[in-house]
């Protein structure tokens, strides 16, 4: 098991993160499977978020060698999870204030994005959900409100990676 001293390392940071992420795709992947849950287009840009940030931890882990590379590969991840924050904040606000509304008025061009990537990987981006149905709950919170928990962990942990001044 790890010390507590590299969880709280840039590298071991970055890591947490970039496992975590996967494991949230990984789980939304099985409980939509096992629940037969729809997912969403806002649903789905966050899964693709949570996997680019899954892909810039393993990146930042292989190609950042000095701990100066490693802060700033924290930077890209950082704007990755705050950009997710924003976004499950939105579907947050659509599923609490704004029921039976769509994600958006008309169909801007992440939508279509995520509308082919559906086409192409149906298992992992098909989104078949309305934004503003909150579905499935745990704990009293929505998948969107637990999203927007994990992206704001991520976004602080990632702050925390880059303001680093010395690797423990």
């Amino acid at each position: 098991m790890p010390s507590p001293s590299f969880l709280f390392s840039t590298r071991g940071l970055i890591g947490a993160t970039g496992l975590t992420a996967f494991g949230l795709v990984a789980g939304g992947v099985v409980l939509a499977q096992t629940m037969n849950l729809a997912a969403c287009p806002l649903c789905i840009l966050q899964r693709m978020l949570y996997l680019l940030l899954a892909l810039e931890a393993s990146l930042a882990l292989s190609l950042a060698r000095t701990a100066t590379a490693k802060r700033l590969a924290a930077l890209p991840m950082l704007a990755t999870a705050l950009i997710g924050a924003g976004i499950a904040a939105y579907q947050t606000w659509l599923q609490r204030f704004a029921k039976g509304v769509s994600c958006t008025a008309d169909q801007p061009w992440w939508e279509h994005f995520v509308n082919w990537a559906g086409s192409q990987w149906p298992l992992l981006f098909e989104a078949s959900g309305l934004c503003s149905e909150a579905g499935w709950r745990f704990l009293g919170l929505s998948i969107a409100e637990w999203s927007l928990a994990a992206f704001t962990a991520m976004s602080v942990a990632m702050l925390a990676a880059f303001l680093k001044r010395k690797d423990a």
